[in-house]
């Protein structure tokens, strides 16, 4: 397995690889064909596991991708359904979130002045490598590059208002992704955490999941084509709750790593 980063030291930037504990510089396009190349880091696995940014080498670990968009799930966890008070979707609920709501490891989550209460939502991410218009299920694997931890930052007494989702899931910040890209990986269960602070909120699997990922892929791209870069986030368990000024946000896909965001009210 790799993990596929955006790491940035000085003005460059660069996509690099970490496998076995080393970082070296990838050639080309990672959605395409590319070459690993010179050894950027040794003992790299904290930056691509945990997000955490290397000052001693001057690397500073950003979103992992650059998505067109992000197209999400709602209530795809029958818990999370329930602590909602909504009753389970007959088909996939769908929505995007914007490009402009996307930060990397160790960004500020920004809490809007007067929306009210702001909800962390831990969710497993799958990043499109290619691109993707109306792919039957059984091929829908073939067109993932890897995976993804994505924090669903949602405005919750917006959302409670209002019937769409776009405003109260859209505000800038609000698409924590990271800190890697894990390729290789096997459509097994993977455990999901969403922990603030040094407590533990969510804790699940994606066994858990309503609509499991290949159902997803081929659902979403009769809709939509889904291009490389694109993000499917594929809900979020129960256990959702508030953010505060000053709170630390963990997001932890098993597999994947961590992603790991401070919280700060934007006045």
């Amino acid at each position: 397995m790799d993990r596929i980063v955006r790491v940035q030291r000085g003005h460059e930037t660069c996509y690099a690889s970490e496998r076995d504990g080393v970082l070296r510089r990838l050639d080309g396009d990672i959605f395409g064909r590319y070459t690993v190349g010179d050894v950027l880091l040794e003992r790299a696995a904290s930056l691509s596991e945990r997000g955490a940014s290397d000052g001693r080498n001057g690397f500073r670990l950003l979103a992992p991708v650059r998505p067109s968009k992000i197209v999400c799930v709602g209530l795809n966890y029958k818990d999370h359904a329930g602590e909602v008070g909504k009753a389970l979707p007959p088909e996939p609920l769908i929505f995007i979130k914007p490009a402009s709501a996307v930060i990397g490891p160790g960004d500020a989550i920004r809490l809007p002045p007067g929306v009210g209460r702001v909800d962390h939502e831990a969710e497993l991410g799958v990043v499109i490598g290619r691109r993707a218009h109306r792919v039957p299920r059984a091929q829908a694997w073939e067109y993932v590059l890897g995976l993804v931890c994505v924090n669903d930052v949602t405005a919750r007494d917006l959302q409670k208002k209002e019937s769409q989702y776009t405003r109260c899931k859209g505000f800038d910040t609000f698409a924590p992704i990271g800190p890697c890209i894990a390729t290789g990986l096997d459509a097994g269960p993977r455990r999901v955490e969403g922990w603030v602070n040094q407590e533990r909120r969510q804790a699940s699997s994606t066994a858990h999941l309503i609509f499991p990922i290949d159902y997803l892929i081929e659902f979403v791209t009769f809709v939509m084509t889904l291009e490389p870069g694109d993000v499917l986030s594929t809900g979020t368990p129960e256990g959702i709750g508030p953010l505060q000024d000053g709170d630390t946000v963990r997001i932890v896909v098993e597999g994947v790593g961590e992603l790991v965001n401070p919280v700060k009210s934007d006045v």
